[in-house]
């Protein structure tokens, strides 16, 4: 889901040109009456319907640089968002982003642009190339991850009733899988030098921060086996117990 700022704006556009193409009369008095704002960001809404999004964040840009305040200046700037998301400007998204927040916190759309900054944040992170390849890459950085769930966490926090919230909570399952599987990963990278109680405590962390993701079974097996290297029979027996009772067809399980 992602209900932007943009179509609205679309859809006037549209409607007014058939309303000037319907009668020339009033089409003379209304290009003598529309601002070159108006139509400046009338041409960018067109451009954004015909797909030319480079254009329309290249022409935004200029409006937002001559006129940067005034009824246009909030809108363009949440256009500028979505255009640079949709273009794979990371920066230049995330500074747009952090600056309309701080310039306007009680802006109506302060919820529309924390739950761009979650998009942004979590598209950055996402490797489009290891994916395609089907290589499994749980190892790689988690930092614009955990940014991503900073900021869908707090957007549905502060703005519960958001139309931006339900899909943010669906974002942070599925970051919250992958920030757990981060942790595995870097419990078997511990596992493979054998520094057990470091590879155990990672497994910990994740049923402490992760319990609800699929990533939990792989977790309690790390505990098991490390417990079992370390000689600590008591705590092995503990993660047994729990892996036996939540996962019964886990090979260990199966080979007690």
């Amino acid at each position: 889901m992602l209900r932007n700022k943009l179509g609205r704006n679309v859809v006037l556009s549209s409607v007014l040109g058939l309303m000037l193409a319907g009668c020339s009369s009033q089409s003379d008095e209304n290009q003598v009456s529309k601002t070159p704002i108006e139509y400046q960001y009338a041409n960018a809404q067109e451009s954004i319907a015909n797909g030319n999004l480079n254009l329309a964040q290249e022409q935004l840009s200029q409006l937002s640089s001559r006129y940067p305040f005034g009824p246009f200046a909030h809108q363009i700037q949440l256009d500028l968002i979505y255009l640079n998301y949709k273009l794979d400007n990371t920066d230049q998204a995330l500074a747009a982003i952090d600056r309309f927040i701080s310039l306007n916190p009680n802006h109506k759309d302060v919820d529309y642009a924390l739950y761009m900054r979650g998009l942004v944040n979590q598209r950055a992170e996402h490797n489009a190339i290891h994916d395609i390849a089907g290589v499994d890459r749980s190892d790689r950085d988690s930092s614009m991850a955990q940014e991503a769930f900073k900021d869908f966490a707090e957007l549905v926090q502060k703005y519960p009733e958001s139309e931006y919230a339900a899909d943010a909570k669906k974002r942070l399952i599925a970051l919250k899988s992958r920030l757990a599987q981060k942790e595995l990963a870097v419990a078997q990278y511990y596992m493979q030098r054998q520094a057990y109680l470091a590879a155990a405590n990672r497994g910990r962390y994740v049923l402490k921060h992760f319990s609800e993701t699929p990533e939990v079974e792989n977790a309690l097996a790390i505990m098991v086996e490390s417990y079992d290297q370390l000689e600590l029979p008591e705590l092995r027996e503990d993660a047994m117990k729990v892996l036996r009772a939540n996962f019964p067809d886990n090979q260990l399980v199966a080979a007690q």
